[in-house]
């Protein structure tokens, strides 16, 4: 009986402290684009996040593990990478469709993809979506990453940007 309920105590505790910190990774996905050791090291702190989990977690996870084959060695692992990474991204998509933050992770992997894989077909679907729906994004953390990658991205133009910026 005692160690049972040691066991539940442990476990209760496990689940109480998730070692991914959102915020954290946000700030960290901008930092890996184009940094190799940042996109490495952001890949290794998402390893541990799984279907079940948040669904951020996972868009993230996705966009970053995409983002690996970009530096994998050899065309196999490249990719095992980006299909790995595409088909959580869309699992992420289907499983919150309503989700701004995750259709911004899905246009900023699309956006900067080689037009060569084939995943550049909802650019335009997703700005939409995140268009029309950026006032309903209930999280400041949120909006903000949002807010800063339409800032840099060549999917919006000026007259967008300076809408969006104002919200």
């Amino acid at each position: 009986m005692h160690l049972k309920l040691v066991l539940f105590a442990f476990f209760s505790l496990l689940s109480l402290t998730n070692p991914v910190d959102l915020s954290r990774i946000r700030t960290a996905y901008v930092e890996a684009s184009g940094n190799e050791s940042a996109t490495i090291a952001l890949n290794d702190d998402l390893v541990s996040v799984a279907k079940t989990d948040n669904k951020t977690l996972v868009a993230f996870k996705g966009a970053v593990t995409t983002m690996m084959a970009k530096y994998a060695k050899g065309i196999k692992e490249k990719k095992t990478f980006f299909k790995e990474g595409a088909e959580l991204l869309e699992f992420a998509i289907a499983a919150e469709p309503d989700n701004v933050e995750i259709r911004c992770i899905r246009l900023s992997v699309q956006e900067n993809v080689p037009k060569i894989t084939g995943y550049t077909k909802n650019i335009e679907e997703d700005k939409q979506f995140i268009i029309e729906n950026f006032n309903t994004i209930p999280n400041k953390n949120s909006k903000d990453f949002v807010k800063g990658y339409i800032s840099k991205s060549e999917a919006f133009n000026e007259s967008e940007r300076q809408l969006l910026q104002g919200s």
